[in-house]
């Protein structure tokens, strides 16, 4: 839980200081910072891939992984999802005076809590105690909060309480089966996601390809299942 606190944390402070100041820094500078992140992202996922005992089980995973998710459809369940919940919490604040609050509301809780990296850290923090990547999604939702907060005002502020409930359960829920996991299953599944942090790097943060990076996350679920069935079968 320890990431998704300071992940809430970031955003409450980075909507401070874009309501603050945010209007003052200039649209280079933000883009310059976030490529920034895209090539720390890139190195902390060659990082976690390398911790990997056999290659072709994360790769085995991610393939497998990209089947079903293409077949689940999961990257445009995610757009879909999004789209449903920004128009629910319209539907709670019709008349509502103050619009910005909402767009800044809804806004920016998709945009922390919708993807890849916040499962994916989530996971990996209630799995193993390994905080370090929702850190690093700290930094990016802080920045990003800045730009948000800046136009679009405190509602951006109170997107962390849905970050917190969001991400923390999947924390939990990710710690009661803990004692699930080998130390190699984590290790294996850790390489997987280095490599979707990858992707992600590519695709969101550097825009330099387009990528389904939500397809891949059946890829955690089949990479620590392909080490139990080797181990079962004594050849891991």
């Amino acid at each position: 839980m320890l990431g998704t606190l300071i992940n809430a944390v970031s955003v409450v402070v980075g909507g401070i200081i874009g309501i603050l100041i945010g209007s003052k820094l200039s649209v280079k500078l933000r883009e310059t910072v976030i490529s920034g992140l895209g090539l720390f992202t890139i190195g902390y996922g060659v990082m976690s891939f390398l911790k990997t005992s056999n290659p072709l089980i994360p790769l085995g995973g991610l393939v497998v992984g990209a089947l079903l998710g293409e077949w689940w459809r999961i990257e445009d369940l995610l757009g879909r999802l999004g789209e449903k919940i920004r128009i629910k919490v319209y539907n709670w604040f019709p008349n509502s005076p103050d619009t910005h609050f909402v767009d800044g509301f809804v806004t920016s809780s998709l945009l922390f809590c919708i993807g890849p990296m916040a499962i994916l850290g989530s996971i990996q923090d209630g799995l193993s105690g390994d905080s370090s990547m929702l850190i690093i999604k700290a930094v990016m939702d802080g920045f990003a909060a800045i730009a948000f907060a800046s136009t679009l005002g405190m509602g951006v502020i109170f997107s962390a309480l849905v970050l917190f409930i969001y991400q923390g359960s999947i924390s939990l829920l990710a710690g009661l089966l803990s004692t699930s996991f080998s130390e190699a299953m984590i290790s294996e599944m850790s390489a997987v996601g280095g490599l979707i942090l990858i992707g992600l790097a590519i695709s969101s943060l550097l825009e330099i390809k387009k990528i389904r990076v939500g397809s891949f996350l059946p890829a955690l679920i089949i990479t620590p299942l392909i080490v139990w069935l080797l181990n079962l079968l004594n050849v891991y």
